[in-house]
């Protein structure tokens, strides 16, 4: 059975935020439309609908990391910064997104805390199964040669 391991993260991640669209718990807050994402960054992200693309992110990143802390996850959605004539150094991303998202997807039930940091439930864990065997099975009827790679029957 195919895992988020096996499937691109692009398309994973995107097809996971309109999964995420569904959910009732997870929805922008009011702040969403007009807030940068880390101090690196010098404008709001364009997209309208980047937060669900976010939480998404989180949590294939805590499926795939945890468990993880909101430390971690803000090293990785940093960037660099230019201050002055030197090189760009790194800037850790806003804590504020990251836990504002890991707390909507606790209350949705696909997260949950640990004294080591946050992991993937159950219920987290089967939900981007299903969306990366699904993912799987699209990416064999473009390319049947992976069928055979996986072992994963076409239907």
């Amino acid at each position: 059975m195919p895992t988020v391991y096996d499937v691109p993260s692009d398309r994973l991640i995107a097809r996971l935020a309109e999964h995420l669209k569904q959910v009732p718990q997870v929805k922008p807050p009011g702040w969403a439309s007009y807030v940068k994402t880390g101090s690196h960054r010098e404008r709001p992200p364009a997209e309208k609908y980047w937060w669900y693309m976010r939480c998404a992110s989180i949590l294939r990143k805590v499926y795939v990391y945890g468990p993880i802390s909101v430390s971690e996850l803000q090293s990785v959605y940093g960037g660099g910064k230019k201050k002055g004539a030197g090189q760009a150094r790194h800037i850790s991303a806003g804590s504020s997104i990251i836990r504002r998202a890991l707390h909507q997807l606790e209350d949705a039930g696909f997260v949950s805390k640990t004294a080591k940091g946050r992991m993937v439930t159950s219920e987290g864990r089967s939900l981007l199964d299903r969306i990366s065997t699904e993912i799987f099975r699209e990416m064999v009827k473009e390319n049947p040669e992976l069928a055979k790679i996986a072992g994963v029957k076409t239907a």
